[in-house]
């Protein structure tokens, strides 16, 4: 089976975000988006750790550790860029200013409820960080995920089984076999890898998908 690595998924997410957008980029898989970002556009990225105007991760050896993005990687600042108080930031995020934010999952309802916090196993440490402010502060959440689990599970589900992190917040799933709008009328396919056919998707997250 065809599957996209984590950097075509980024270039994939990064394909879809418009002229002028103010983005919040999550933790973890997320941030590779940045690297992805067409330089003809002027796309303003967002760290809930307070910064605006980021760009792409730095070359090896010229990292600025004062640098930072949530996730404690350098990154590089825009000419125009800013950094400023953490509440400003979440004031930010909380206040509808951000167009767009991308996050990880554990679980995406075909209605657009998330889950990506706690799979609520004993000994899991849970992790929400702003992602309750950015899923329901930003005008679009945009999931990034690999659709399967390890065990085969479907991570796009008819209803999630993991504690939610938000409510009908999720309006595209980008995921190693292809990309899905979800939402109030539903999940649909938008595109699909290479080989891998409407019914063959079916089989794997057990869902009656729409083309």
């Amino acid at each position: 089976m065809n599957r996209l690595n984590r950097d075509q998924m980024a270039e994939r997410v990064a394909r879809d975000i418009p002229e002028g957008a103010y983005v919040n980029l999550g933790i973890g898989l997320p941030t590779k988006v940045a690297n992805y970002l067409p330089q003809e556009r002027d796309i303003f990225l967002q760290s809930e750790n307070g910064l605006l105007g980021m760009g792409p991760a730095p070359a090896a050896g010229e990292e600025d550790w004062e640098l930072i993005n949530a996730g404690k990687q350098a990154v590089t600042l825009l000419s125009g860029g800013a950094f400023f108080h953490h509440a400003d930031s979440f004031a930010m995020m909380r206040g509808g200013h951000l167009d767009i934010c991308v996050l990880g999952a554990f679980q995406v309802s075909v209605h657009g409820d998330l889950a990506n916090w706690h799979t609520g196993e004993s000994g899991a440490i849970p992790a929400v960080g702003g992602a309750m402010d950015l899923a329901i502060g930003a005008r679009q959440t945009f999931v990034m995920m690999d659709l399967l689990t390890k065990s085969g599970e479907s991570k796009l589900v008819e209803a999630c089984t993991y504690p939610l992190t938000g409510l009908a917040c999720v309006s595209r799933v980008y995921s190693d076999l292809g990309v899905f709008s979800v939402g109030a009328e539903g999940a649909r396919v938008i595109e699909l890898v290479d080989g891998l056919s409407l019914e063959d998707i079916r089989k794997l997250t057990g869902l009656p998908l729409e083309g």
